[in-house]
């Protein structure tokens, strides 16, 4: 459901909105549906009728119990169910690495984005390196490493279509991989309040076809490079 408000461009978006929306339909659809239903049918089935004393229940009973052990049991199957859903997806997309094509270098500051690019070597770090403040380019259909930074202070790197945030921690190299799947334009957020400037450190991915990225590196890529 996520992704008809939010389009799903990555690899594993879906997984992850599969995870959503299983909570969704657990939580409030069966759970808010259930609970109510029987809220409504306790409220008739006890209510006042004259001649009729109230009583008082003090939940000894077996068949009293029940009421709080089934309903008990069956919310464990439900987090057992969401759990292991859940595992799943982390596993696919924080254990499981796959192949590399690419890596980025992604710096986070107040306030904005710094992204390193390979050259036409396809290689980080090297002469041909491409930088740029706010723009990622990437090309469609390739699986990125990522080593994510910061300069300063906290920030969390966002990009919802992609439904990956991670954070930026001073001193620390985070990695993590996406795989874009379809090209557009879409937002880069900063979702940890890093100071008064927060607001304001907005970016931009830009998934191109593998011609129109080609055609971008060989634009920009540093005079003299490879000489």
């Amino acid at each position: 459901m996520i992704e008809n408000w939010v389009p799903a461009v990555s690899s594993f978006a879906g997984d992850i909105d599969f995870v959503f929306d299983l909570i969704f339909w657990i939580v409030i659809v069966f759970w808010f549906v259930l609970v109510e239903a029987v809220f409504v049918w306790l409220i008739v089935r006890f209510r006042k009728r004259d001649g009729v004393r109230a009583q008082y229940i003090t939940g000894e009973l077996k068949s009293e119990k029940n009421w709080v052990h089934y309903p008990h049991l069956l919310v464990l199957a439900c987090d057992v169910v969401i759990l292991a859903a859940a595992i799943r997806v982390w596993y696919n997309v924080k254990q499981h690495v796959p192949p590399i094509d690419e890596t980025v270098r992604i710096v986070g500051q107040q306030w904005a984005w710094s992204f390193v690019h390979p050259g036409a070597d396809g290689r980080l770090d090297t002469q041909d390196d491409i930088k740029t403040v706010d723009d990622l380019h990437l090309e469609v259909g390739k699986t990125y490493a990522f080593k994510l930074e910061s300069r300063d202070v906290l920030h969390s790197f966002s990009i919802p279509v992609f439904r990956l945030k991670q954070d930026a921690i001073p001193g620390r190299v985070v990695t993590g991989w996406f795989k874009p799947i379809a090209t557009g334009s879409h937002d880069i957020q900063c979702a940890e309040i890093c100071g008064i400037g927060h607001a304001l450190m907005p970016g931009r991915v830009l998934i191109e076809t593998p011609e129109a990225h080609a055609a971008w590196i060989v634009s920009h890529s540093p005079s003299g490079a490879g000489e």
